[in-house]
Order: structure tokens, then sequence, then C-alpha cells
């Protein structure tokens, strides 16, 4: 992995992430350290190689090759899920016992840049709940926001659609 020299096509950097992301879960910020390289994938942008696009390629080379601190999941004990959303994209961290057990993050669609944050957050709560529904079906979970308005809406009696339509998912876990 070291030693994968730098890509030079759009086909080089498609097969360098999508190898990269299949060990997404194990890399912190995952969907923020790839951007630069993900543009350059993108239709009518033109092939050019810049500095952040080589930090890039090198902090990837760099976490998939040193071990992350991550501990197996115990069913009988609860989960933590911490979730936060900015403009850019959602990330979203699964513990148990204070200990990491998975990282989640993407980028912002391009409509899902113009949401209000409220919905951010909720969204990266979404998120969440469906990339980690394997560990949390059944289980105990406690889900962690930095946003105030989260607690407001689930505290609703009564719920608009997009807020009854994630109320729906958490009672599905």
């Amino acid at each position: 992995m070291l030693q994968w020299e730098r890509p030079r096509t759009v086909t080089d950097i498609q097969s360098f992430v999508g190898l990269a992301g299949y060990y997404r879960r194990f890399i912190e910020g995952f969907s923020k350290i790839v951007t630069p390289l993900t543009q350059l994938t993108r239709k009518e942008q033109p092939f050019i190689w810049t500095d952040a696009c080589e930090w890039s390629f090198d902090e990837l080379k760099r976490r998939l090759t040193t071990s992350p601190v991550l501990v197996l999941p115990d069913s009988g004990e609860p989960f933590n899920v911490y979730c936060d959303a900015s403009h850019q994209g959602l990330g979203c961290v699964l513990m148990q016992n204070r200990k990491v057990v998975a990282y989640a993050s993407r980028q912002l669609k391009n409509h899902e840049r113009n949401y209000p944050t409220h919905n951010l957050e909720l969204a990266a709560v979404v998120f969440a709940l469906k990339i980690w529904r394997h560990y949390l079906y059944g289980a105990r979970f406690s889900v962690f926001s930095d946003h105030k308005s989260l607690k407001y809406l689930f505290d609703q009696k009564e719920l608009n659609m997009r807020a009854e339509a994630v109320d729906g998912v958490s009672e599905g876990l």
C-alpha cells in the first residue's frame, strides 16, 4: 500500500478510492480526507493534481497502513451513537464503554447543501441508524447530537411527514 504510485488518471483514482472506501469505517473523517480525490473524478473536471490531492492520497495511505484503535462490539452492552453534521458532510461514531467500534461519514449531495442545520443534524442521525442497524437492532443504544432542535423535535407529540419518517426509522430498530 505504501508503494502505491500517485494516480495519473481518473480510473487510477477510482481504483484507489474504491479500495480505501472498503475500509472507510475504520478511518475517522474518511469523506473529508477523500474529497480532493473524488472531486477529480467528476465529469467536466480537468485532471489537475494539487497539493490537496497529494495530501489526501498520502493521508489515506498512512491511515490504511496504521492500526486503528477499535473494539469489537459486545451485543450485551449498550451502544452510544454520536452524530454531527456540517454544510460539508455527515459524521458519526459508534461507541461502547467509551471505546470506538466504528466510524461513518459521507459528503453531502448537492441538494442537501441547501438544507437547514436541523435537517442536516437529523440526516446525520438517520444515516448512522441505517448504516449501523445490524449492530443496533435489538440492542439498547443512545443517540447524541450537539443540536438542541433535535431534542425539541423528538419531544413533540405531532410530527410533520419528514420527522414521522425518522420516527418510523428509530422505532423500527
